[in-house]
């Protein structure tokens, strides 16, 4: 029982766990690269590119501070500190600290068109702010989650099919933008309330 408990063997297992978990990320990408889909390829890559530096979260921030009034203004502005907070966490903190690297995409050039970043892989920043934004705001307007966290999914599935990065970074980046897109408005309650008046 000890021996089974014991470092060397925990960390064993824990080795064993991350490299078969890596393989099947590796062939869930593969699998979406390997696969034509020329009429979805156009709008998939035009979604990524929009959400490149939280464009699109910032056009619905601003669509509604203009026509949602008070619960607007507030959930407009929950959904962007989510962003800003998550943001900072994942590119200065979590991608530091994995030093994964980007997919190859030799096997789809067709959806080449959206660049590749700089930036490590793991997690998906795009990802990330963009289930921040959705949680962020439905925590303000609960109503927003069935148009937000779906769009936030097709952000998330993007990265993939364009092949900027694996299922793992986007699941990765999925749960942190929640995390921090629920907790963020709650935080920031005060604050927000003041906004809406």
């Amino acid at each position: 029982m000890t021996d089974r408990l014991s470092p060397t063997t925990l960390r064993a297992t824990w080795d064993r766990v991350v490299a078969e978990a890596d393989r099947l990320d590796q062939a869930v990408y593969l699998a979406v690269a390997g696969t034509d889909t020329p009429t979805l390829d156009g709008p998939i890559s035009r979604l990524s590119d929009l959400a490149n530096y939280s464009r699109l979260w910032i056009g619905v921030a601003g669509g509604l501070a203009l026509v949602g009034g008070r619960s607007g203004r507030r959930s407009a502005a929950a959904g962007m500190v989510a962003v800003g907070v998550t943001s900072a966490i994942a590119n200065l903190g979590v991608k530091s600290a994995f030093r994964r690297r980007r997919p190859d995409r030799v096997h789809n050039p067709e959806r080449t068109t959206v660049r590749m970043p700089t930036s490590t892989s793991f997690p998906s920043g795009h990802t990330a702010s963009a289930f921040a934004f959705a949680f962020g705001a439905s925590e303000v307007l609960p109503w927003l989650a069935l148009p937000l966290v779906p769009l936030a999914a097709g952000v998330g599935y993007s990265r993939v099919h364009t092949g900027v990065h694996y299922p793992g970074d986007v699941l990765a980046g999925a749960v942190l933008g929640s995390v921090v897109g629920s907790i963020a408005p709650l935080v920031l309650a005060r604050p927000l309330r003041r906004l809406g008046r």
